[in-house]
């Protein structure tokens, strides 16, 4: 009897399943976070870079409307050739450099918000969704006319 309980304490049979039953789940958890992590860091790209090609087509238009639909539309390009995938998107152009008077230094900004999907990876405790902002300002011609 006191031989087969020194077998039983110092047998290791089922050790490798109940490690791999703890340890897997927890590098699972940490593939999906670098997952996240990298989704995040790529989307927050490429919402800059809609930003700043939004700004810079805004700010060659002729005029504050044509300014603004320009700006959307370079913005929402911009997000389809970096193959973001947005549940919204929101571009919002502050057009009154365009008041200013020709000679006058004035600016163009402009504002994407584009609110990028986490849900599909199932991390427990984290948001269904990350909202990413960006803004960046380009500079008006001093010397064109402005209408």
């Amino acid at each position: 009897m006191r031989q087969r309980l020194r077998q039983l304490k110092h047998d290791d049979r089922g050790s490798v399943s109940v490690g791999t039953s703890v340890v897997l789940p927890a590098f699972f958890l940490i593939g999906l976070l670098i997952i996240a992590v990298g989704r995040i860091a790529v989307g927050d790209g490429a919402v800059q870079a809609a930003a700043n090609e939004a700004a810079r087509a805004a700010s060659i238009s002729r005029n504050a409307t044509a300014a603004q639909s320009t700006a959307t539309n370079a913005a929402a390009t911009t997000l389809a050739n970096s193959d973001l995938a947005c549940v919204s998107t929101d571009v919002t152009t502050s057009t009154s450099g365009f008041a200013a008077a020709p000679g006058q230094p004035a600016t163009v900004q402009v504002t994407v918000t584009c609110v990028v999907p986490l849900g599909d990876l199932a991390l427990p405790g984290a948001p269904a969704t990350r909202t990413l902002t960006a803004t960046a300002t380009s500079v008006l011609d001093t010397y064109r006319e402005r209408s």
